[in-house]
């Protein structure tokens, strides 16, 4: 089998801010889940006034339970409208609940979801989520609808939604469920899967939300939205910094899922043969992707160029597909990959690898299985002080090697905001705070820790260490949970001058599922989910799994 690649050229920032979603992505992996077991979609409640507002309620029925979306559509002023992280009201406000709501449940959270993080939550609730329309899309398909017409396809396009969270939060936060109740259910085992589902739902409340507008606005003359436009329309999202710390803090979990997608690629380059009908398939694919990119729109000038360079290069692929004499070679899956790998920036690098990985799924998608983790932080106080120097010296020689004299070596530091506790970054030398420093420079911290072990008896124990060291227990914590999970740790520094939060939270997000990346600066991004996944009641049919980087409608065209 063709080697998995290495983590000193995976988990580096530069790459990991060109990743793109896959096949094991776990919106990708949620709608797999659906199809196959047949969920059933049921809404349940929609008290809405002719505007749209009001309190709906839209039910998911999975093999084993069920769950509810409890949506809380509100006037807005334009003056309150902002996707930042201190608004303090929202066009809607959501809860996915743990079953069926009733009366006293929807009473109780009226009154507290529209607060979202003063609200009061319980258990039930296993996601808290806001989001604002926008504007213009969610007005011109209305609009077009109550005039009996269908929209601008082309308008659309340049939004890809009509509605983008600005938060979606789960695992325990605000009073929610704690990770622990659900992590043994099939359904919600993987990954992030009660989110994705939020914002599942979330797009199909925003379909028949707008319908609905359409409808009171309209009366006879209104028509409903085309089905091929629904599943061309995502749900998009508005994130800053509050998912950046997460990749530092849980090693293990982001081993697990770089590992599930190397070992993905890693199969596809190990075949030995490409038959002509796969290829034909992976050539019509790479149309599609150079239709999203035309389609992929950005003012950021660094993604701009850098997917101008895409353009470019996604040509050239085509061309390498197309002269028919892969068929024919050794290991073509891993041609297609070392071309790009030599020939590629970064970005065409890591798509090229997502596309290969599309045409098979019978390869990959059990892979999707592993990409949990139940395992926590562990610290050894009986390990001796010269097998953790050991493994510090293996696993750690991208922090060892940076001098954290140079103050550019140490220039930014990350702190959680007294008011929204939601991490934040700033300058070190230029603005206070720093001794509210969340622990995630472990490089520099790392390299404190080796010089501390270079003065100690090599044959005494990390126990007697800590003693007169604790301030290093979270650092020796780390070396020690880390050592044998080759993917869990950024090769980089999180505060040298030159980080960009904005390659963590591409990365993240590429996981997800994301696509349309559209980077407001270097914190915080635009990005579009579940474009051109099926429609609730479209779950099995044709082309339920075929949405990979999807285009306009060609009907609308």
């Amino acid at each position: 089998m063709v080697s998995l690649r290495p983590p000193e050229q995976i988990m580096r920032l530069d790459r990991m801010g060109a990743s793109h979603q896959t096949r094991l992505s776990f919106t990708r992996a949620l709608v797999r889940r659906m199809s196959k077991e047949s969920w059933r979609f049921e809404r349940l409640r929609f008290d809405l006034d002719p505007n749209g507002h009001g309190t709906s309620v839209f039910a998911i029925h999975a093999p084993n339970r069920t769950y509810s979306l409890i949506a809380f559509t509100h006037v807005l002023d334009p003056d309150q409208r902002t996707d930042r992280v201190i608004a303090e009201a929202w066009d809607a406000t959501f809860n996915l609940f743990d079953g069926v709501p009733s009366d006293a449940d929807l009473t109780r959270l009226a009154h507290n979801t529209p607060k979202q993080e003063v609200g009061r939550f319980s258990p039930t609730e296993l996601v808290l989520a806001r989001a604002n329309k926008s504007v213009r899309a969610f007005e011109h398909v209305v609009e077009c609808l109550a005039d009996g017409r269908q929209p601008d396809i082309d308008f659309l396009a340049r939004v890809g939604y009509l509605m983008r969270t600005t938060a979606v939060y789960g695992s325990g936060k605000f009073g929610c469920a704690d990770r622990g109740r659900i992590a043994e259910r099939p359904e919600t085992r993987g990954p992030f899967q009660v989110e994705m589902l939020t914002v599942y739902l979330i797009r199909w409340f925003t379909m028949e939300l707008v319908e609905y507008v359409a409808q009171a606005r309209g009366g006879g003359q209104a028509v409903k939205l085309d089905p091929a436009i629904k599943r061309f329309l995502g749900v998009g999202n508005a994130t800053g910094l509050g998912m950046a710390p997460f990749l530092a803090k849980h090693p293990i979990l982001i081993n697990n899922w770089v590992l599930a997608r190397e070992t993905a690629l890693a199969r596809v380059r190990s075949l030995d043969l490409a038959s002509k009908e796969q290829l034909s398939k992976l050539l019509k694919l790479i149309r599609r992707v150079q239709c999203h990119l035309d389609e992929w729109e950005v003012d950021d000038e660094i993604q701009q160029a850098r997917t101008s360079t895409l353009r470019d290069e996604m040509k050239d692929f085509e061309r390498l597909l197309s002269d028919g004499e892969l068929s024919s070679g050794e290991r073509p899956w891993d041609v297609l990959y070392l071309y790009a790998e030599t020939n590629y920036s970064l970005e065409g690098q890591e798509l090229v690898a997502s596309i290969l990985m599309e045409p098979h799924a019978e390869l990959i998608d059990e892979l999707a299985e592993s990409m949990c983790s139940d395992r926590s932080a562990c610290l050894e106080p009986s390990m001796s002080i010269a097998e953790l120097q050991t493994l510090i010296a293996k696993r750690y020689d991208w922090g060892l090697m940076r001098n954290y004299n140079d103050p550019d070596e140490q220039r930014y530091f990350w702190y959680y905001s007294q008011d929204k506790l939601e991490p934040r970054f700033s300058d070190r030398f230029t603005e206070p705070g720093d001794e509210y420093e969340m622990p995630l420079a472990f490089g520099r911290d790392i390299a404190a820790l080796d010089r501390e072990l270079a003065k100690e008896e090599p044959s005494s124990s990390v126990a007697r260490f800590l003693l007169t060291h604790p301030e290093f227990r979270h650092v020796v914590r780390r070396v020690q949970t880390t050592a044998y999970f080759p993917y869990s740790e950024i090769h980089d520094s999180l505060i040298s001058s030159d980080v960009r939060p904005i390659d963590l939270l591409r990365f993240k997000l590429a996981f997800f599922g994301a696509s349309k990346f559209d980077p407001k600066s270097d914190l915080w991004t635009r990005i579009t989910m579940f474009q051109g996944a099926p429609m609730p009641d479209d779950l099995g049919g044709p082309g339920s799994d075929n949405w990979f980087f999807p285009v306009k409608p060609e009907m609308m065209r």
